[in-house]
């Protein structure tokens, strides 16, 4: 029986775990869930799962999920502090890390710090301090297993070969919602359009990453930490289908992908039982049926928000977390209708040129680079909605 935390068990990740879960219960005990706002959701998933301690980083949901919840022999924690407490439960296994953004850091050092194996499934945390949590990792005896499909796929192409025999990993995209829109559309499109993506059913904030291309400029930052590649040896393709989800090329040629249905429970399970495959009841990808399987290389004009992680690893320091706060501040506001598409890019651009990086040697070099491009970003997203 493994027992297993999950931070943020309310999005999606954290939905389709405990969906797993639910089907192999005589495999898997969850004893933490934690969330952040959504005290609704939690309190049921409380009740179906009884772990032995939750979280909520916001205090008012923590609060209402007691009131909702007085009755159940639970610990309802609170805060930063609250998630991190949880993400080092000492009964834990393994902790799926799911936290949307920046925030999944702290908790998923801690849990690292505190001997816990960890699936990630947030690129953030890696973008944000990379090196830090892998010589955290290493100093623990630890391996940390990629969830995202793209890093899951070139895990899994990985296994069983020589990393000093890899020539480039390539990461596939899918092009996003708005891939065929002409540029002269783009600036202005609404958040209902770029919230509609072709193959994946995702939380907001990662679906309008996709439109703009910076979910893959973020995940070219964690493969060069995960896998310990230089950012010369990732390159990136479209690929409309969203089946082939990466590949691995080696030095004689040799190209090995990972295919399957865009569904997240295969790259979760996988984290979930490494090194064993779980019999899930998912369709068969039938080829046949498909027809076809295309490949595109990005427009880089159209989409710069690509460039931006090649760039911010070419810097390197704390310029990947001050990529990423801006990324989270400029598509906060245009969720909100504050700012256009096309300024997205726009603020990620301009907090980049104005921030100085210095190294990351301790999370709090990372936090303070956050903190400093959150002010800086939110300073230009207030100028541009005037």
């Amino acid at each position: 029986m493994k027992k297993i935390v999950i931070l943020g068990s309310t999005g999606s990740i954290g939905t389709n775990t405990l969906d797993i879960v639910t089907k192999f219960p005589e495999q898997f005990q969850v004893v933490g869930l934690t969330a952040g706002t959504n005290d609704e959701k939690l309190a049921e998933q409380l009740r179906l799962f009884k772990p032995a301690v939750v979280a909520l980083s916001d205090e008012p949901a923590a609060t209402r999920l007691r009131a909702r919840c007085g009755n159940i022999p639970v610990d309802i924690l609170s805060g930063v502090d609250g998630v991190a407490q949880v993400a080092q439960w000492p009964e834990a296994d393994l902790v799926i890390s799911a936290i949307v953004g920046g925030a999944g850091l702290v908790p998923t050092l801690a849990a690292i710090r505190a001997g816990k194996k960890v699936a990630l499934a947030n690129k953030e945390p890696m973008v944000m301090a990379g090196q830090l949590m892998q010589d955290e990792a290493r100093k623990q005896g630890l391996r940390i297993f990629p969830v995202d499909s793209e890093h899951s796929a070139i895990f899994q192409s990985l296994e069983g070969h020589r990393r000093e025999d890899v020539r480039r990993l390539i990461l596939t995209a899918s092009g996003g919602p708005l891939w065929d829109l002409p540029k002269e559309q783009m600036q202005d499109v609404k958040p209902e359009r770029a919230l509609q993506h072709p193959n994946w059913k995702m939380g907001a904030k990662i679906t309008i990453d996709s439109a703009t291309l910076m979910n893959k400029g973020l995940e070219v930052v964690e493969a060069r930490w995960l896998f310990d590649i230089p950012s010369q040896q990732i390159d990136v393709l479209i690929h409309r289908e969203s089946i082939v989800h990466s590949l691995v090329e080696y030095v004689d040629g040799s190209v090995i992908a990972q295919l399957g249905l865009p569904d997240m429970r295969t790259p979760i399970s996988y984290a979930l039982k490494y090194p064993e495959r779980m019999p899930l009841e998912l369709p068969s990808l039938d080829l046949a049926d498909i027809g076809k399987l295309t490949f595109h290389r990005p427009d880089h004009e159209r989409f710069p928000c690509l460039g931006f992680g090649y760039e911010a690893l070419r810097i390197g320091g704390t310029m990947p977390a001050t990529m990423n706060a801006a990324n989270e501040v400029a598509v906060a506001a245009y969720l909100q209708e504050g700012i256009r598409f096309s300024d997205i890019a726009e603020v990620i651009r301009t907090t980049m040129e104005t921030h100085t990086p210095r190294d990351v040697r301790t999370l709090e070099d990372a936090l303070d680079a956050d903190r400093w491009a959150r002010e800086k970003a939110g300073t230009l997203v207030h100028a541009l909605a005037r």
